[in-house]
């Protein structure tokens, strides 16, 4: 009996891995910058991770995401 629901990929890919990696960077900069009561750098931040959600969206359209020609997966 074969499965009807598809396996999605799990976002192993390398605009996923490079999309979470910028935001966060973004996120653990700004609870730092929350942290020490720096506001504009809390707001820079947040624009980085709206950049590593831009990043990853068009380096899996450019063909680097989990079903992309320019994706290469990896045995486990």
């Amino acid at each position: 009996m074969t499965n009807p629901i598809a396996d999605p990929g799990h976002g192993h890919s390398p605009a996923a891995w490079t999309a979470v990696v910028i935001m966060l960077l973004g996120v653990a900069i700004g609870t730092f910058a929350f942290f020490m009561a720096y506001e504009v750098i809390v707001w820079a931040s947040a624009g980085l991770v709206v950049v590593g959600l831009l990043v990853g969206w068009i380096m899996a359209k450019v063909g680097y995401g989990v079903n992309g020609p320019k994706y290469n997966p990896k045995g486990h």
